[in-house]
C-alpha cells in the first residue's frame, strides 16, 4: 500500500514555514478586504467576525501543523534510513517552530479590535 503523505521527504523541510507564510499572507489580506467592505463598529471589543474568522483559521493552521509535526516524529521513528529519519525529524521541528509563529502572530490578531 502506497501512502499519500511520505513526511520522510526533503520537501517537508521547507512545508512548514510555507504553510506558515499561506496563512500569514491569507490573514492579513482578508483583514484588510474585511477593515475596507465592513468594518465593525470602532465601540465592539473583540468579539466581531473578523476575530471569530482569524481565529478559527489560526487554530485549523495550529493543529494542521502539530499534527505534520507528531505525524514526522513517527514517520521518523519507522524510517529505516538515517537520511529519512533526519529529514522527518527536522521536519517535525519545523512545523513545530511554524505552529509557535503561528500562534504568536496570531494571538494578538485574535484579541485586539480589528481595524484600528
Amino acid at each position: 500500500m502506497k501512502r499519500l503523505l511520505r513526511l520522510t521527504h526533503p520537501i517537508h523541510l521547507v512545508s512548514g514555514v510555507t504553510l506558515w507564510g499561506i496563512w500569514f499572507v491569507a490573514i492579513y489580506a482578508g483583514l484588510s478586504v474585511a477593515c475596507s467592505v465592513a468594518p465593525p463598529d470602532p465601540e465592539r471589543d473583540m468579539l466581531t467576525g473578523i476575530n471569530i474568522g482569524v481565529g478559527l483559521a489560526t487554530l485549523f493552521t495550529v493543529l494542521l501543523l502539530l499534527w505534520l509535526a507528531w505525524a514526522s516524529v513517527v514517520a521518523g521513528r519507522r524510517a529505516e534510513l538515517r537520511r529519512e529519519r533526519f529529514f522527518a525529524y527536522v521536519s517535525a521541528g519545523i512545523f513545530l517552530f511554524s505552529a509557535g509563529g503561528t500562534l504568536f502572530v496570531g494571538y494578538p490578531i485574535v484579541f485586539l479590535p480589528p481595524c484600528l
